[in-house]
């Protein structure tokens, strides 16, 4: 019968050139869009007073 091995090393490969810069780039694109749109909700709103 065959024995497990129990020594055995396994290398986990980690990068550090993880870049967040289109994350972030998305992130304020996708806020801008949000503050726009609420800001003419709300222009448009004030103005029908």
């Amino acid at each position: 019968m065959a024995k497990p091995q129990m020594n055995q090393k396994t290398q986990i490969k980690v990068e550090d050139s993880s870049s967040l810069k289109g994350t972030f780039a998305s992130v304020l694109i996708l806020g801008g869009f949000l503050v726009l749109t609420w800001l003419g909700v709300f222009l448009l709103f004030i103005n029908r007073f």
